[in-house]
């Protein structure tokens, strides 16, 4: 059956180290595929918020954005401009009315998103958000939503409570996923960081090792309507 799915990242490259694997399985199969970014990223990097002083580095990473999505075959970016780790600065309203407009362009059947007790303030506001936007009424496109995890936030917060329900194997998507990360020359980070090459390759494995395949990226199922 035709799906589209709509992945929803607080920042560029969450959407990669989330769900690429699995999303470019999905579009091999035939589905249609999104990605909206809620952030601009780069800017918390400053002592204070100066988007003039970083609109070259901006720049870059958009079209770094875009190469990257292009890898597994995404149909369209959409692209917001929300304060860096200042999500909490935003009025909650403000993200969800960004995410509703999206929604209701393509319709999507499947969300990725956040998990809710990731480290990173944006990724528990974004998901919230996006609950909020997909409230399951009876007109609600999405029947389906998942929680993914990211390197470097997800597993660095204490207590650890992320438990995945749902596994999907990425053993024919890993280099995708790799060569798309690679993209990302800005945001890529050196071995033994979660977020180099090495690490996201050698984390899918471990987790694969779990459910008896050799890459999988792991899941929260947060609503499933059939």
């Amino acid at each position: 059956m035709y799906k589209k799915i709509l992945i929803v990242a607080a920042h560029p490259d969450d959407e990669v180290l989330g769900c690429f694997g699995t999303v470019a399985k999905f579009i091999q199969d035939g589905y249609e595929a999104y990605t909206l970014i809620l952030g601009e990223g780069k800017t918390s990097r400053d002592e204070i918020r100066v988007i003039a002083n970083r609109q070259n580095e901006i720049a870059i990473l958009n079209s770094e954005i875009h190469k990257a999505n292009s890898i597994i075959g995404i149909k369209k970016v959409f692209i917001e401009s929300f304060p860096d780790n200042r999500f909490d600065s935003v009025d909650l309203l403000d993200i969800v009315k960004a995410i509703s407009k999206v929604k209701e362009e393509i319709k999507p059947d499947i969300i990725f998103t956040h998990y809710k007790d990731d480290l990173n303030i944006d990724h528990k506001i974004t998901y919230t958000a996006v609950i909020t936007a997909t409230r399951p009424m009876q007109s609600e496109s999405v029947k389906e939503i998942y929680s993914f995890e990211i390197l470097s936030s997800t597993e660095w917060n204490y207590p650890l409570l992320f438990s995945p329900d749902m596994f999907f194997s990425i053993d024919d998507t890993i280099n995708l996923k790799l060569q798309a990360m690679k993209e990302y020359k800005s945001e890529l980070c050196e071995y033994p960081h979660p977020r180099s090459l090495e690490g996201i390759a050698l984390s899918a494995q471990y987790y694969g090792m779990s459910v008896g395949k050799k890459y999988v990226e792991r899941f929260k199922v947060v609503r499933i309507i059939s």
